[in-house]
This record gives structure tokens, sequence and C-alpha cells, in this order.
């Protein structure tokens, strides 16, 4: 469904775990990385990257959002879990026939909602400077740019968001 003013209605889209080899995970991942290979200056290479496996992003060491509309996949991202108690958001994406509805950052609110719910109190991303639209989505829903806290070659800028459970 589609409104005049804003585009696909966000409302239409659901999102659930799911394992990231679900096929229409495995779909979104490469569509992520083929925008990312194509938008990044020197390309992307995944396996000169810090890695982001399927195991990462499956319980207990992760987890995969999968955002659909009408069953088919518009977007998606990933928790990577790590023992001190924070956790890294990974492969957030969402499809150019959703953009501009506010699923990235829907996920963004799905993934930090999930991760608070498994004891996370420190949310860390990393990103490069070539997106800006999501560069601009962290800093405005209160992620804070930090040193760099990995060897990710293709990062530009590091963000840190504390999270806590919601007072009752």
């Amino acid at each position: 469904m589609t409104t005049p003013d804003r585009g696909p209605d966000p409302a239409a889209i659901e999102l659930a775990e799911v394992d990231p080899d679900d096929p229409r995970a495995v779909w979104c991942l490469g569509q992520y990385l083929a925008e990312i290979d194509a938008r990044f200056d020197v390309g992307y290479d995944p396996a000169a990257a810090v890695p982001t496996t399927a195991a990462s992003m499956r319980p207990p060491k992760g987890l995969f959002v999968l955002a659909t509309r009408s069953g088919e996949p518009v977007g998606c991202g990933a928790l990577k879990l790590h023992d001190d108690g924070s956790a890294e958001v990974k492969r957030v994406w969402v499809s150019g026939a959703v953009r501009g509805a506010g699923l990235g950052r829907r996920l963004l609110r799905d993934l930090e909602r999930r991760a608070v719910e498994r004891g996370v109190t420190l949310l860390r991303l990393d990103t490069n400077a070539t997106l800006v639209e999501a560069i601009r989505l962290y800093r405005a829903e209160g992620w804070v740019e930090v040193s760099p806290f990995n060897d990710e070659r293709y990062a530009d800028h590091w963000f840190e968001k504390p999270v806590a459970p919601a007072a009752s």
C-alpha cells in the first residue's frame, strides 16, 4: 500500500527474527553486499572485512531480523552479541522500494529493543563515510561517534549507544 505523502505504509512491513540462512535473509544480505560494493569508493570484498558470518548472527551469538512486506523481503539488520554486555549492529539494509518510509529507523529501534531484552547495555556499530543517510540516522537516534573499536578496513566512523531496560 502506498500513501501519497510518505511512500509505502510502514505498518504494512513486518519484522521478525529468522535464521540468517533463510533464503529471504540470504537475498537481503546479497543485496546489502552488492549495494555497498557499488557505493564504496574501493568496492567491498567480504574476505577483507571483519567477518560477519551466519553463525555470528544466530542465537546464542547473535540474531537476524528480516523485514517483509506482503511476505517479500524488503530489509534486514543483525546483532552480534558479545560476552561483555555489548553488541554490534550489523548488516542494516533497506530496499530502495521502501526507502523513505522510516524502515531504517524502525529496524534500528527494533534491534535496540531486542538487544536490551538480551541484557545488552552498550550497542556499537561501524560504517563507511559514503553511507551518509545511515550516519545521519545514527546521530538522530542518539548514537555518539567514538574512537575505532575494531580494525574494519572499510569503516570511517564508529558509533556507540548505551542502552538500558525501560523504567517500569
